[in-house]
């Protein structure tokens, strides 16, 4: 195997785990990220954009292939940051939750440390995702013991 498609995979790799934990950290609330990101030793870092909120347009389209228009805007908060050794990272988050936007970004850029991204996917990610499949599974349960089935009688008239 050559070295450029090994650094390929490696990077694959990499993007494909900063995504899951964005995901599973976009859907954990401020506190819970907050809490187990105590656990870790968060390293020096510095804010390369201090937590800010803004609007995005909401783009919508009609069927798969309607022409797209401007559906409205919403509220999004964002964050970036730098480690010490030199990781930078991206938070963004619906709504008006800066310390989340910041807490978001901080744990992008530990995870794609070599130093602190397994104690991030073991200390934050892996229970906050355990959590949230656990929240799924309950509800789910809920909704199907609410479900009804309807079936329809056929009457025999002669």
């Amino acid at each position: 195997m050559n070295p450029s498609s090994e650094n390929g995979r490696n990077e694959g790799e990499r993007q494909a785990r900063r995504k899951a934990a964005k995901l599973v950290l976009a859907h954990s609330g401020t506190a819970e990220i907050a809490q187990r990101l105590e656990t870790v030793g968060v390293p020096d870092h510095e804010d390369l954009r201090e937590p800010e909120n803004g609007l995005v347009m909401l783009r919508g389209r009609i069927g798969g292939d309607g022409a797209p228009f401007n559906l409205g805007e919403a509220t999004v908060s964002r964050a970036a940051v730098r480690l010490a050794s030199g990781e930078v990272g991206f938070g963004y988050v619906l709504g008006r939750d800066r310390q989340k936007a910041q807490m978001i970004a901080l744990c992008d850029a530990l995870v794609q440390s070599d130093q602190f991204a397994g104690a991030v996917e073991a200390n934050v990610v892996a229970p906050l995702r355990a959590a949230m499949v656990s929240d799924r599974s309950r509800k789910a349960q809920e909704t199907a013991a609410t479900r009804v089935d309807f079936y329809t009688m056929v009457r025999g008239e002669g």
